[in-house]
C-alpha cells in the first residue's frame, strides 16, 4: 500500500535540508469476511482464543508496569458475565509520574527527524494490516459489542489509515516552506509543543483512540493516553503495537484512569500543552473550563481539540429517492447500536412520501438481528456499552411510550438480563421540538417528524435551530435546486455535509471528520491541515550578506 518517492525535507534539528522519503498512501481495503475466506479464519480462531479470558492490563509509564488498589473491569457488553480485561487506575501521584517522565523525554523525541517518526506509524499500520488484524478485530468485537464489518472498518481500516495519512501529512508538511529573498533563507521547523498532550478517548472507536494519542507523538509531542474503560482491551493492543514497531519508552504513556482525577491532575500540570478530546459536552466543557482558570500556572496557552456528538439528522424532499432513503437511514440510525458520533437519530419526512418510506423501514426492522457478534456473524448490532448507557436510553424509551406526542412505531424494549440490548427503535413524533428531537441519545433510537411536503424550507430552518449540535446531516433529494437550497440553509447545520447518502461512514482522507458548535472544536482528523494543530512551528531567518550600514537610502 506505501510508494515511496525522494524529496527534500527539513531536520527538526536545524534548517539544513536533506533528501528523505515521503510516502504515496491509499485507503485500507475493507476485506468481506465470507465464509471460506482467509480473514474470517483468522479471526474466528482469534476470538477462540480470547473466549471466557480476563487480560491484565496495568498502567505503563516508560517500561514499567505498574498495578494500583484501584482494580476496574471492562465488561463484554453482550455478555455481562464476561470479565473481558482486568486494569487498574492511575491516581493523582502516578500521573504526575507520567508528566515528569514524558516531559524529561521530550526533547530527544521532538528532535528526532519527522521522517523517522513515521516510519514508526508505517510499521504499526502494516502491522494492523497483517499479522495484527485479527488480534485486535477480535478484542474489538468482544470488549465492545461489535460486529465484524464494524470492527473491520473501525479498528483496521480506520486506524491503519490515520496512521499511514497522518505519517504522510506530517512528512508532507516540511515541504511548506516560507520564500527566500535576495541575501537570505528562510525555513519553517514545525516543532512539537512544549509540555504534554492529554488524550482522552471514547469507547466507540478503537481508532480514535490511536489517533488521539498517535497523531500529536507523530509531531513530535509526548502524551498521556486515557483510554476509555470500555475500550481496555482493544487499546492495550493497540499501544503494544506502536511500541512493538519502535515507538520508545515515555512518548505515549497509557494510564487508565477515572476522568475527573485525570482531568484534574493534567489541567492542573504547569507542563500541560494540550488536550485531544473524544466524547461528552459535559466532561470537555469542564475540562476547558479547568484550563481556563490554570491558564496563569502554563508555560504555553494550551492547545484543545475536542469532538463531542450530535443529534444528526436525515432531511427528505419530496424528490428523494424511496430506496436509498430507508436503506441509508437504517445503517445510520441502527449500526452498532446507535453508538456513533455521526449516527441519524432525527428524521424529517414529507407527507406524500412517509407510507411508503415507514413500509419500508419497518419491513427491515423485521429482518434485523439483535445478538451475540461473536456466535453470530449476522447479527447486525449487538448490545450497548454497559449499564449506564442502558439505563439511559430505557428512561428515553419509557419517555417515549409516556409522552401524548410521540408514538413508538417499530421496537421500544430493552433487557439487560445477560447483556445490554436495545431493540432498534423508531418513534413518530408530533411535536418537532420535542425534546427527543433535540438531545443525544446515543443508542438504536430514530425519531420521526412528518411534514407537509410544501413546507420544506420551513423544516430546513426548523433542521438548523432545533440542536445545539453540528456534527452531520444528510440530504435526499433528486432536485438540483433543492439541493442548493438546502446546502445555503444548513451550511452552519453540520460539519459533514451529505448528499443523497446516509450521515455515518466518514472516511479517513475522503471527508476529514468533525462538527462545530456543541460538536466540537471542528479540528477535522483524517485530513492534512489536523497534523497543524500539534506543533509550534519556528520560522528562521538565515542572512548569508553581512549587513554594513545603519543608516537607510532616504537619509541621503
Amino acid at each position: 500500500m506505501l510508494r515511496v518517492r525522494s524529496l527534500f525535507c527539513v531536520s527538526s534539528r536545524g534548517f539544513k535540508t536533506f533528501p528523505c522519503a515521503a510516502v504515496e498512501v491509499k485507503n485500507e481495503p475493507i476485506l468481506s469476511f465470507k465464509e471460506g475466506s482467509k480473514e474470517r479464519a483468522q479471526l474466528v480462531e482469534a476470538l477462540k482464543d480470547l473466549k471466557g479470558k480476563t487480560e491484565e492490563i496495568p498502567c505503563v509509564i516508560g517500561d514499567e508496569q505498574i498495578w494500583t488498589k484501584d482494580i476496574r473491569y471492562q465488561l463484554s457488553p453482550f455478555n455481562h458475565a464476561h470479565k473481558v480485561a482486568k486494569f487498574c487506575y492511575a491516581d493523582k501521584e502516578l500521573l504526575n509520574k507520567a508528566i515528569m517522565a514524558s516531559v524529561a523525554a521530550r526533547r530527544e523525541w521532538d528532535l528526532k527527524p519527522v521522517a523517522d517518526r513515521a516510519q514508526i506509524f508505517f510499521k504499526a499500520a502494516d502491522e494492523l494490516s497483517g499479522p495484527k488484524r485479527a488480534e485486535v478485530l477480535a478484542k474489538t468485537m468482544i470488549g465492545q459489542g461489535k460486529t465484524v464489518v464494524q470492527a473491520e472498518i473501525d479498528a483496521a481500516c480506520e486506524l491503519i489509515d490515520f496512521f499511514r495519512f497522518n505519517a504522510k501529512h506530517a512528512v508532507e508538511l516540511e515541504q511548506h516552506q516560507p520564500l527566500n529573498s535576495d541575501g537570505s533563507t528562510n525555513t519553517m521547523l514545525y516543532r512539537g509543543l512544549e509540555g504534554f498532550v492529554a488524550a482522552v478517548a471514547p469507547f466507540n472507536f478503537t481508532a480514535i483512540g490511536g489517533n488521539l494519542a498517535g497523531t500529536p507523538a507523530i509531531m513530535g509531542n509526548v502524551v498521556l493516553w486515557k483510554p476509555s474503560d470500555a475500550a481496555m482491551s482493544a487499546s492495550y493492543a493497540v499501544y503494544k503495537i506502536l511500541r512493538e514497531s519502535g515507538l520508545p519508552p515515555n512518548i505515549i504513556q497509557f494510564v487508565p484512569a477515572d476522568g475527573p482525577v485525570f482531568g484534574d491532575t493534567v489541567a492542573s500540570s504547569e507542563h500541560l500543552a494540550g488536550i485531544n478530546f473524544t466524547g461528552s459536552v459535559p466532561t470537555f466543557k469542564r475540562l476547558w473550563k479547568q484550563v481556563a482558570q490554570n491558564l496563569d500556572i502554563y508555560k504555553n496557552f494550551p492547545r484543545v481539540a475536542g469532538e463531542c456528538g450530535g443529534k444528526n439528522f436525515h432531511f427528505v424532499h419530496k424528490s428523494a429517492d424511496i430506496g436509498s432513503v430507508v436503506t441509508g437511514t437504517i445503517r445510520s440510525a441502527f449500526e452498532y447500536s446507535g453508538q456513533k458520533c455521526s449516527a441519524c437519530s432525527r428524521m424529517y419526512v414529507p407527507d406524500s412520501l412517509w407510507p411508503q418510506i415507514k413500509k419500508g423501514l419497518l419491513n427491515v426492522h423485521k429482518q434485523i438481528k439483535v445478538g451475540d457478534p461473536v456466535q453470530d456473524f449476522g447479527t447486525f448490532f449487538s448490545a450497548v456499552i454497559d449499564d449506564n448507557s442502558f439505563g439511559r436510553i430505557k428512561g428515553w424509551l419509557q419517555y417515549a411510550e409516556s409522552s401524548p406526542n410521540l408514538t413508538v412505531i417499530a421496537g421500544g424494549k430493552c433487557d439487560d438480563k445477560k447483556g445490554y440490548f436495545v431493540e432498534p427503535t423508531i418513534i413518530e413524533t408530533k411535536d418537532p421540538q420535542d425534546k427527543i428531537m433535540n438531545e443525544e441519545i446515543f443508542g438504536p433510537v430514530l425519531t420521526v417528524y412528518v411534514y407537509p411536503e410544501n413546507d420544506y424550507r420551513k423544516v430546513l430552518e426548523l433542521i438548523d435551530n432545533t440542536s445545539p449540535y453540528a456534527l452531520t446531516g444528510a440530504v435526499f433529494a433528486q432536485d438540483k435546486a433543492v439541493l442548493d437550497e438546502a446546502a445555503k440553509a444548513l451550511r452552519n447545520a453540520a460539519g459533514n455535509f451529505y448528499v443523497n447518502d446516509k450521515s455515518t461512514g466518514s472516511v479517513v482522507a475522503q471527508q476529514p471528520f468533525g462538527g462545530s458548535r456543541a460538536s466540537g472544536t471542528n479540528d477535522k482528523p483524517g485530513g492534512p491541515h489536523y497534523v497543524l494543530r500539534w506543533t509550534s512551528p519556528q520560522v528562521v531567518k538565515e542572512t548569508h550578506v553581512p549587513l554594513r550600514d545603519w543608516k537607510y537610502s532616504y537619509m541621503g
